[in-house]
């Protein structure tokens, strides 16, 4: 069997940044021992699938360890995909996922995704969490993720987190943020998945319904210029509307390729 596959670089406006994902267009489901397979192969933090339903498509992701339930930058790819290759011209997709429908608007070269917002709460430490990620936080708040508060961004940069130590706690993955510190930056951030086999993930849509609430009650405004400080960096633009969350990027398209199976 051939199948067609993109690799797309999203929240970045040139190749070899933000955050790549490999998109596999079907005209039904394979089985999910194969998807799970492809993705391991491809080894990227997530491999999409897309399924025509009527005028929308339904969307699965998959790490190489795991099918997950939202992903926010291998949605994006997924959105340049249709409205680049499979339907050009096209300027709005409904996704239909684990995570209930998600809608991306393209406007000129960017596309703008919203997903249902994830507020964190404060929770108890998680035994080795904070020995794991290192440095001084602020406060351990969770939702899907734990998400740890530093003080600085620079204490954010200079973490040197204990892997093995972080894919043995019981939630999916770790956020650690703290204020920017360029101007026009309100927030930056890293996330870590080790047990899910993405040890650090350039640019981390879903993170960032959690992230948002957090920072627009923080500092007051719903507005947010986000900036996830990985090796290879990513920039959002991000808004709080209610109980969903707006985040919005560009993508660029690295390979157009077959893949035999």
């Amino acid at each position: 069997m051939n199948l067609t596959m993109y690799q797309v670089d999203a929240f970045a406006s040139r190749v070899f940044t933000g955050n790549p994902a490999a998109i596999v267009p079907l005209t039904e489901w394979l089985p999910d021992g194969l998807m799970q397979s492809i993705a391991m192969e491809n080894n990227l933090a997530e491999t999409a699938y897309l399924v025509k339903q009527g005028e929308d498509y339904g969307l699965k992701w998959f790490t190489p360890e795991r099918e997950i339930d939202l992903c926010g930058h291998a949605t994006l790819a997924s959105a340049s995909v249709v409205m680049e290759i499979l339907e050009p011209g096209r300027r709005q997709v409904v996704f239909h996922t684990r995570s209930g429908p998600l809608t991306v608007t393209r406007a000129g070269e960017v596309y703008s995704m919203d997903f249902p917002a994830r507020p964190p709460v404060v929770v108890q430490t998680a035994v080795g969490l904070v020995e794991a990620l290192g440095g001084k936080p602020q406060a351990v708040m969770a939702s899907r993720d734990y998400m740890v508060v530093y003080g600085t961004e620079a204490e954010v940069l200079a973490l040197k987190p204990n892997m093995l130590a972080l894919s043995e706690l019981d939630r999916f993955g770790i956020i650690v943020t703290a204020p920017g510190a360029a101007e026009g930056v309100d927030f930056v951030s890293r996330f870590f998945a080790p047990a899910a086999g993405v040890p650090e993930d350039p640019v981390t849509g879903s993170a960032h319904c959690t992230l948002i609430p957090y920072w627009a009650e923080r500092l007051g405004k719903t507005r947010l210029a986000a900036r996830q400080v990985s090796a290879r960096g990513g920039e959002l633009d991000c808004e709080l509307l209610g109980e969903r969350v707006r985040m919005a990027g560009r993508t660029v398209l690295y390979l157009r390729g077959t893949i035999t199976v």
